[in-house]
């Protein structure tokens, strides 16, 4: 500390700086030692819970996006991705509603160019989940679909083995669609998925 005092350059601020920094700074040495302590070490605590919640929120994500893509391979190796075939929501609905306990929202997208190809039920995070199934040209889209506490997220692209992967809330249910199809395609189809009406 001498050597720098002793060595560094020292310029005066000019006086309507100090005029305007002297007051503050001597409001922050009023504070007693015990107080400016407990003040860091809560600020301390809120930025270790926010750091953290996101760091757990962002290892479920990537844990999820990992199982749809799993879940998605393995119906297709096995040929399984549709166990209702329907192309409206009038059949698929029911269908799914009489095998979960909720029931998914169902919407058929074909006049925008996805059509329903129809359902089936499978498990993420060790719960059933609805899993919708989209076509669009050559390219397959499973949905999986379940209620979410949570407050509402706009569709976020994520890739996981060369496949896209969008993850979205909205209404306290939560999407997850997988394909390979491009992903701005994907993300539009979602935001249209999620939309009222």
């Amino acid at each position: 500390r001498d050597d720098i005092r002793a060595h560094a350059p020292y310029h005066v601020a000019p006086l309507r700086l100090r005029a305007r920094v002297a007051p503050k700074a001597e409001r922050v040495r009023r504070l007693p030692g015990w107080l400016a302590g407990a003040a860091m070490g809560c600020a301390a605590t809120v930025l270790a819970f926010v750091l953290g919640s996101a760091a757990i929120d962002r290892f479920e994500a990537s844990s999820t996006a990992r199982q749809t893509v799993a879940r998605h391979v393995g119906a297709t190796l096995r040929d399984r991705l549709v166990v209702i075939a329907a192309s409206d929501q009038h059949t698929a609905k029911p269908w799914l509603t009489a095998h979960l306990d909720f029931a998914p929202p169902v919407k058929d997208l074909a006049v925008a160019g996805f059509p329903l190809l129809g359902g089936r039920v499978d498990t993420l995070d060790g719960h059933d989940v609805a899993v919708l199934v989209y076509g669009y040209r050559n390219h397959r889209i499973d949905v999986f679909v379940r209620p979410h506490p949570g407050v509402d997220m706009v569709p976020e692209v994520t890739v996981e083995r060369g496949f896209n992967v969008v993850h979205a809330r909205r209404s306290r249910m939560e999407w997850w669609a997988v394909s390979d199809l491009n992903a701005p395609q994907l993300r539009d189809f979602v935001a249209e998925l999620m939309r009222d009406g």
